[in-house]
């Protein structure tokens, strides 16, 4: 089994922790549990299905949270640039209910209320900004790293970057302001695609967005005999379904 640090690099092509939840190393013991809830959102399974890395992305940060908020391993790592996985990282440790130990209170509605206020924020701005400088100007890599972001979100960050650009506030790359017709097609048609696949997966399960059909696909699901896809959802359920309302389990 790879090392923390080797899963990093896989994942998120760092080895760096504090790159991992995208805050510096300087960063307070609140700012990093921010960092944490933030890449969490980003690569939560229901966002991601199209994704299937998402669920080892959900546990590397789980587990590079682990360490950066213990003062002592945080420390270690500081100075060393290393981590003893075998010492630092619970092997064994079931993830999913770390998380909810932390945000107890996230449920669907609450994530849709945290994509309203993330969205159009001075933070959302901050992270556009640094994507642009990191992946110098590649839409397609910004797109893909800004917390949230969707196609309709496009039009609306080269209107932000290219403001910032002309003030002279950032640099201007040729990947962004030359980029090619058949580039910005092929985002589009990938774009659509991605739509067209979460779509037809709602239709099978016959669900809409809404919370309930949530958690109907959750009741629908949770006889499946497929015991991965079926752990999945009942990591939904434990995450979304408010308290006093989760779906019954039947009789085995």
């Amino acid at each position: 089994m790879p090392g923390l640090l080797q899963t990093c690099e896989e994942l998120f092509d760092t080895r760096d922790l504090y790159k991992v939840i995208g805050v510096e190393n300087t960063a307070s013991e609140k700012e990093v549990k921010k960092g944490y809830y933030r890449m969490s959102m980003r690569f939560h399974p229901d966002r991601n299905s199209d994704d299937e890395k998402s669920t080892e992305k959900f546990q590397a940060l789980s587990k590079v949270y682990s360490i950066l908020s213990d003062s002592g391993k945080r420390a270690l790592y500081d100075e060393s640039g290393e981590i003893d996985d075998e010492a630092d990282v619970d092997q064994d440790r079931d993830w999913a209910s770390y998380w909810r130990l932390l945000f107890p209170q996230v449920t669907l509605q609450a994530i849709l209320e945290f994509e309203k206020k993330y969205k159009g924020s001075e933070e959302e701005l901050e992270e556009l900004t640094a994507a642009y400088q990191e992946h110098e100007g590649d839409m397609d890599a910004i797109m893909e790293s800004v917390t949230l972001a969707t196609m309709e979100d496009e039009p609306r960050f080269r209107r932000l970057l290219q403001e910032q650009v002309s003030s002279g506030a950032l640099p201007d790359f040729p990947a962004f302001s030359q980029e090619q017709r058949s580039k910005k097609q092929h985002r589009k048609r990938k774009a659509k695609k991605e739509a067209k696949e979460a779509e037809a997966a709602r239709k099978e399960l016959g669900m809409d967005e809404s919370e309930d059909a949530l958690k109907k696909m959750i009741a629908q699901r949770s006889q499946s005999r497929e015991s991965g896809f079926n752990s999945f959802m009942a990591d939904l359920e434990a995450r979304y379904a408010p308290k006093g309302k989760k779906t019954k389990k039947g009789k085995k």
